[in-house]
């Protein structure tokens, strides 16, 4: 089996050291999935500009649609990111343990789009038709849903490719789901 190594900034090329400079000064470190993006020389880049591409969610929002992909898909690298990411927007830690459930009961608007999101990852793109109403009857637009479809793919990337690779999770880890609540 073929293991991956986190590269250093020594082992990328002129163009992703200069990525990592700018992430270390933003982030304070280059996230190991990030860096593991730079064993092709334009995936790093390419998605940094996905991921952050102007859009029509709120910080919180994304957060949601971030968690809940990413537990749909078990993904430990991501799930332990965005819980960090999500208390920086202002989520306390029972609340992200419920979103990564699906279900969002201190907020309708946010419940919607949760499961939506659970709905579209779980059905493989094809989201039933209560998700899709229930996302509508809350308050969200068509602009919103395309930036939702959009980020799911984004956060799809890297779940995938942590689940390829493996590499060290180096975010705190985080509480497991009972698995009745998935």
């Amino acid at each position: 089996m073929e293991s991956f190594e986190v590269p250093a900034r020594e082992e990328v090329s002129a163009n992703n050291q200069a990525i990592f400079d700018d992430l270390k000064n933003k982030v304070g470190f280059v996230p190991n999935l990030y860096a593991t993006y730079t064993h092709s020389e334009n995936a790093l880049a390419d998605y940094l500009t996905l991921s952050g591409r102007k859009t029509s969610l709120s910080g919180k929002e994304k957060e949601v649609v971030n968690l809940v992909v990413s537990e749909v898909n078990n993904c430990n690298y991501c799930k332990a990111a965005h819980t960090a990411i999500g208390k920086m927007n202002g989520f306390s830690d029972d609340e992200i343990l419920e979103i990564r459930s699906g279900e969002v009961s201190f907020d309708s608007k946010l419940d919607a789009l949760a499961k939506y999101v659970k709905s579209a990852v779980v059905n493989r793109s094809k989201p039933e038709q209560s998700a899709i109403d229930a996302f509508f009857s809350v308050g969200y637009t068509k602009e919103n849903l395309v930036d939702t479809v959009l980020l799911i793919g984004d956060k799809t990337i890297s779940n995938f490719l942590h689940g390829s690779t493996q590499i060290p999770v180096d975010f705190p880890a985080v509480q497991e789901l009972e698995a009745a609540t998935l």
